[in-house]
């Protein structure tokens, strides 16, 4: 039988901010475990916590109680490089606004996680024309973001996020400034390559979408988890 592998631990997760005299409790005492090859979505309204919760998982946010482990090392209690350089080797993020490098090329923009990883120039290069080719985007290597569509730049960010294998691809709302028929394919895209390459996927959405290709939805209402649901 198949050994589970535990890629994401979170135990009674909190955050808490401070305005003035006013506390914020936006995460409220999360527990959560993700198993590798899941496609997941984090789901609730706005101020429902989703995305604090998805920033504190990343190591973009440090809890103000409770821990976070991603293959069983506590991010939670790191900092500086070691988180940074932690991150860099274990989790890919897929942000709304893309996030990429204006001045960079597609091809420069999907193997630049690896040159920080110090990944050779030759299997930079085999890497990136494999990831290129699953996402369609063949003959745009030497291309700048600016001269693509948006659908286009979202799955850039996508190859650039997977081509440096990590444990876990994060995408925070990825489909948000998509029109619904690029969304739609997008996605399909990144369940495809969750299917094939079974590579982890931790969304934070409203999109229905995202919800209707999810095979587990954990829905946030008001910083707390209220329901855990494993789709058939």
């Amino acid at each position: 039988m198949d050994t589970v592998e535990k890629l994401i631990v979170t135990k009674n997760v909190r955050r808490d901010y401070r305005s003035d005299s006013v506390v914020v409790h936006a995460v409220r005492g999360i527990d959560l475990t993700i198993e590798k090859g899941e496609f997941t979505a984090i789901v609730g309204p706005s101020g429902s916590g989703k995305t604090t919760f998805l920033n504190l998982i990343s190591g973009l946010d440090t809890p103000s109680d409770g821990a976070v482990f991603l293959k069983e090392r506590e991010i939670s209690s790191m900092s500086g490089n070691e988180l940074s350089d932690f991150r860099r080797d274990h989790i890919g993020f897929v942000f709304q606004a893309y996030n990429l490098i204006p001045v960079l090329t597609v091809e420069e923009n999907v193997e630049y996680v690896m040159m920080l990883q110090g990944v050779d120039k030759e299997e930079r290069h085999e890497r990136v024309s494999k990831m290129l080719e699953k996402l369609d985007l063949r003959g745009y290597e030497k291309r700048f973001p600016p001269e693509l569509s948006g659908g286009k730049q979202q799955r850039v960010a996508v190859a650039r996020a997977m081509v440096a294998e990590p444990d876990i691809i994060l995408a925070d709302e990825p489909t948000a400034n998509l029109d619904s028929h690029t969304g739609a394919a997008l996605l399909d895209m990144m369940r495809q390559l969750n299917r094939d390459n079974n590579m982890t996927f931790l969304f934070s959405t409203h999109d229905q979408h995202v919800l209707e290709k999810a095979g587990r939805l954990v829905v946030l209402e008001d910083g707390k988890s209220v329901r855990d649901e494993v789709k058939s």
